[in-house]
């Protein structure tokens, strides 16, 4: 791996490495607690892999040290990722714990944090992931109240919360919290990786993502070469819509995880950054630029297999297609693509193909292909109920009812579509979008306004397109929908000044896109 053992200084505030200021002193002596630091740091910037590697390091620095077990056991939960780990390293992260319990030098303080994460170990075969994230919450909770002025504790007690926030409630009174908390410590540890990590994701919401932006900006300063946290700041200016930024920060992170990446499969965090690279290229109407990402990503041979991974495979061919209006294109996408990819694995991510399958087929006349993505969104909706994935359950269900709703409007039935697709947009707007996506595929909402749009109902029609740039500021089909919409209800100010802003967030768009044609058409009316 290109991550080098980083230079060291202790200090009073905490070790310095590389990759930022961490401050959880062990029991393990000087060379282990270097690679101890260096794994810690790894970890808060969620670079899960090689943050193993350096406790592994850790333990044959020091066969005795306790805290290097926990810090393997620790480098398998990704509370935000949306995955449950594998059964193998369900039972790796037992092994470890149960390790580090064996050691006869523990501090109080190393038992509390090794205490902590054998919650989440517990039982693992008969828990849900779900009770197994609360645990892993309530263990650092525990930790945090008896040593609250441990920036660890804390930092591991808000990504906890994090982790478990609901994804109904609108109001992210969870996220407030952690966030507030977070950025208490940050003011007086302004070198520690976690809180500038998790503070971005505390706010990575609508209602808070501003709160973020000055965080995000100086992330880089403690991380340079660390390709998530090169990453992480687009998550806020992809929920503010500046495009410019998402795309610069993905490109820097693309480049540092390829470069990294071992010689057998390119890393996860390589085609998340292309993700969210694509989503700020189509919004600014490149896309020129957006089918150069896709054929760079088609160009490697082999991934890590992880949710986050099959994710942006699923969604980045989708993306192209539908931002775009390609209907029949969208229609036409391959199922399971690349081939040798374990697809069985993620049915959340390759019901995205399917619902952008079952979309371009009912907007481009394919009932026949329409009907097979309907069918195939019913089975991955029940596979992922029976799993007790009901986040992803939801999402499935969404699309279906919107591929549905497409399909009863090019059969006629104007009514029955316009109701399933409101229903569709409710459900979708119930949920808040998943850490692992810049925004979804297609929004409901959005899709809603398209049928309204065509059904003349150009007043509604631009409500809808208004609430979807509400939860997406600067979508470029959302402005798009709202100038064309206020320009059939004869509001050529209210027209004006949409098509006016879509100009601004896409200046350099390709010219053989309609609609920037005719924005420049009309803006240029007087």
């Amino acid at each position: 791996m290109a991550f080098a053992i980083p230079a060291y200084q202790a200090t009073a505030q905490g070790h310095t490495t590389k990759h930022g200021t961490v401050n959880l002193q062990t029991s393990c002596g000087e060379g282990a607690q270097q690679h101890f630091d260096s794994g810690l740091a790894l970890m808060h910037h969620m670079m899960y892999e090689e943050a193993e590697q350096e406790f592994t390091s850790a333990a044959k620095a020091a066969p005795d040290c306790g805290m290097a077990q926990w810090g393997i056991a620790m480098s398998y939960i990704h509370p935000l990722w949306g995955e449950r780990p594998t059964d193998e390293n369900l039972a790796k992260g037992k092994a470890a714990v149960e390790k580090a319990l064996q050691q006869k030098q523990l501090t109080d303080k190393e038992k509390a944090y090794i205490k902590a994460v054998s919650v989440f170990y517990d039982n693992w075969e008969n828990t849900s992931y779900a009770d197994q994230l609360k645990a892993f919450e309530a263990g650092y909770k525990e930790v945090h109240e008896t040593y609250p002025d441990e920036v660890e504790a804390a930092a591991f007690y808000a990504l906890g919360q994090l982790g478990t926030a609901p994804k109904t409630d609108k109001t992210f009174a969870t996220q407030k919290e952690a966030g507030a908390l977070l950025e208490k410590l940050h003011a007086s540890n302004p070198d520690h990786p976690g809180l500038f990590h998790y503070i971005i994701h505390a706010y990575d919401n609508p209602l808070l993502a501003s709160k973020a932006v000055n965080v995000s900006r100086e992330y880089e300063r403690i991380a340079p070469d660390v390709p998530h946290a090169l990453h992480m700041p687009s998550h806020i200016f992809v929920r503010l819509g500046q495009w410019t930024d998402a795309i610069d920060w993905n490109i820097r992170s693309a480049d540092a995880a390829l470069r990294q990446s071992p010689k057998e499969t390119v890393s996860m965090h390589y085609p998340h950054a292309l993700d969210y690279m694509v989503y700020g290229y189509l919004q600014q109407g490149r896309d020129k630029k957006a089918q150069e990402v896709i054929d760079k990503m088609k160009a490697v041979p082999g991934y890590t297999p992880t949710f986050a991974t099959a994710y942006a495979l699923a969604a980045i061919p989708a993306r192209q297609a539908l931002e775009r209006g390609k209907w029949a294109e969208a229609a036409a996408l391959p199922v399971r693509s690349p081939e040798n990819f374990t697809w069985y694995k993620y049915p959340a991510a390759e019901a995205i193909t399917h619902f952008a399958k079952g979309i371009g087929a009912a907007r481009s006349g394919n009932t026949a292909v329409a009907e097979e993505a309907i069918a195939s969104l019913e089975k991955l909706k029940t596979q992922l109920s029976s799993a007790g994935d009901s986040y992803w359950a939801a999402q499935a269900e969404a699309q279906q009812m919107a591929v549905q709703a497409w399909l009863e409007y090019q059969r006629g039935d104007k009514n029955k579509a316009l109701a399933m697709m409101r229903e569709a947009a409710d459900k979708e707007d119930a949920l808040d979008k998943h850490p692992v996506t810049p925004g979804a595929v297609l929004p409901a909402r959005e899709l809603l306004g398209d049928m309204l749009l065509l059904s003349k109902k150009p007043a509604e029609a631009r409500l809808a397109y208004e609430a979807s740039l509400k939860v997406s500021p600067n979508r470029y089909n959302s402005l798009y929908g709202a100038a064309t919409s206020a320009a059939s209800a004869r509001d050529k100010e209210k027209a004006r000044a949409y098509y006016m802003e879509l100009l601004k967030i896409a200046p350099e768009a390709d010219g053989d896109r309609e609609s920037w044609a005719l924005a420049k058409k009309f803006a240029a009316k007087k």
